[in-house]
């Protein structure tokens, strides 16, 4: 489904993020698994990747990372309507990330929700976020992406262990019907392809396969790969004719990070150049929904995104799921 935003009445006003102070670097692995810094770097162009310490736990992350949007761009969390908050990795079944965060920031007058959209929350979350607001439903929605990955990830395993890692970003989404951001979206997803990609939970089975893993993820790379390949130029294609603009009107592309390679044929496939591209990957590894808001303020302290210019955001993975948005930077 693509959705054509002029209708809009949401702004992005801040953002901000947080990763764990611990690194776990291409050589740490080579002392745990057969693999090689040369072998990670010319499949998935990762150097190193954050862990949680062992009291670190998804909360603490999406808190810390609140807390540094607020700081970044002076703003009050107080009259927050609504917490929203993309997860696959969250403290407890229940209560929610969201629950925690709210009560945390003393959001009295929130509500608090978590979403379950893998490495495409942040984009999904914004989604609903600027629904809620274009509605009139709220005024001041906070969107988190946060995750701990390292605590279901399978560190025998030398095919995923080497690709995830921990982190959390922020936005503020809020009320302003003179100058919205978001331009247009398009969601989509692939349920048939679930097998791909999973962590098994109360069910042990899926499409009548039993699942692998004991609670940890499980990737097909080569079927994901080809999914995400296919379907995410085809989404921002249709991105572009909603917003009735041409990818040549693109400041930045930011997509998911999950992998250089993946990124590199996302780009040839589109047509879209890679050296106006922002990922995440390099020092922080695959923190599925997290990636995106890591590499969208990468860019701007890194002085390359700047007040308005349009960015191309575009979420995939387990579910199979996915989520694009054009939107304008004007916090």
């Amino acid at each position: 489904m693509t959705v054509a935003a002029q209708g809009s009445k949401a702004r992005i006003t801040a953002i901000g993020t947080y990763v764990p102070e611990r690194v776990l670097s291409n050589h740490d692995l080579e002392k745990m698994v057969d693999t090689s810094d040369e072998w990670i770097l010319q499949r998935t162009g990762i150097h190193e990747r954050r862990i949680v310490e062992k009291d670190q736990f998804t909360s603490h992350l999406a808190i810390e990372a609140v807390a540094n949007l607020a700081k970044n761009y002076r703003k009050s969390l107080s009259d927050v309507d609504m917490v929203l908050v993309a997860t696959s990795t969250a403290d407890y079944p229940f209560p929610s990330v969201a629950s925690q965060i709210q009560a945390h920031f003393g959001m009295s007058g929130a509500g608090a929700l978590d979403l379950s959209a893998t490495c495409a929350g942040f984009t999904y979350g914004i989604h609903v976020a600027n629904g809620l607001v274009s509605t009139g439903l709220h005024r001041k929605v906070l969107v988190v992406a946060a995750e701990t990955l390292s605590r279901v990830t399978d560190y025998t395993d030398r095919t995923t262990c080497v690709l995830f890692g921990d982190g959390a970003g922020a936005v503020l989404v809020e009320s302003d019907e003179a100058n919205p951001s978001i331009l247009a979206t398009h969601v989509g997803a692939k349920g048939e392809g679930g097998i791909h990609l999973y962590r098994a939970g109360l069910s042990s089975q899926m499409h009548g396969q039993t699942l692998q893993g004991n609670g940890c993820m499980v990737q097909n790379g080569r079927e994901v790969y080809r999914w995400a390949v296919t379907t995410v130029p085809a989404g921002m294609r249709e991105v572009m004719n909603q917003a009735q603009m041409t990818l040549e009107q693109v400041d930045w592309f930011i997509p998911h990070s999950a992998n250089l390679r993946m990124i590199e044929s996302i780009c040839e496939k589109s047509g879209f150049p890679i050296e106006k591209t922002l990922y995440s990957m390099e020092y922080y590894g695959n923190t599925s929904a997290a990636t995106i808001p890591l590499a969208w303020e990468r860019g701007i302290m890194q002085g390359k995104i700047k007040q308005g210019d349009t960015l191309l955001l575009y979420g995939f993975g387990g579910g199979l799921v996915h989520a694009g948005m054009l939107l304008t930077w004007n916090p």
